[in-house]
């Protein structure tokens, strides 16, 4: 079994969720948002760090997985979109748990077969998967997406890994 942490990280709410992954099943085990609120830009960066170490202590994880920054158009929303998600990344590296990184179409085309999947096709799909049966919020529901993603690509490689031993003669 592998527990993967998805982290869909903010500014305001970075969203985390954690999955326990074996055999092409994937299980909740806790989703939420840190909630770093609207003040100082430091001070929320501080909270950031301390509750996503929190919950690395609290569920020990395997791996992580980041989804990539999306910018649309305010370079200094993206500027303080990247302190925050260079905040997680030290979290997550300082606990020893090795990352990857999706950029958010590849999340949507493993989730939904679309690259350009609307959100609410990615969240139902995060629910059927997990076989959740209420809503969680949107930024949980995203790091799912990603922990899931991550989930998939990693079996794939696996898969690809075997099949090119054999195919080499080895076992």
């Amino acid at each position: 079994m592998t527990r993967i942490l998805g982290i869909d990280p903010g500014s305001r709410y970075t969203g985390y969720g954690i999955i326990d992954h074996q055999r092409g099943q994937a299980r909740l085990v806790a989703a939420g948002r840190i909630a770093a609120g609207d003040g100082d830009v430091a001070a929320r960066l501080v909270k950031i760090d301390a509750e996503l170490s929190g919950l690395l202590r609290e569920y020990p994880s395997d791996e992580a997985a980041f989804e990539d920054v999306f910018v649309k158009n305010n370079v200094r929303s993206a500027l303080v979109l990247g302190q925050a998600r260079g905040v997680a990344l030290c979290a997550v590296a300082r606990a020893g748990v090795p990352v990857a990184e999706y950029a958010p179409a590849q999340i949507k085309m493993a989730l939904t077969g679309t690259g350009r999947a609307e959100k609410e096709q990615v969240q139902h799909m995060v629910r059927i998967l997990l076989n959740l049966q209420a809503r969680i919020p949107a930024d949980a529901a995203d790091a799912l997406a990603v922990a899931l993603t991550h989930a998939q690509v990693r079996a794939t490689q696996r898969s690809i890994g075997a099949a090119g031993l054999r195919g080499r003669g080895r076992p």
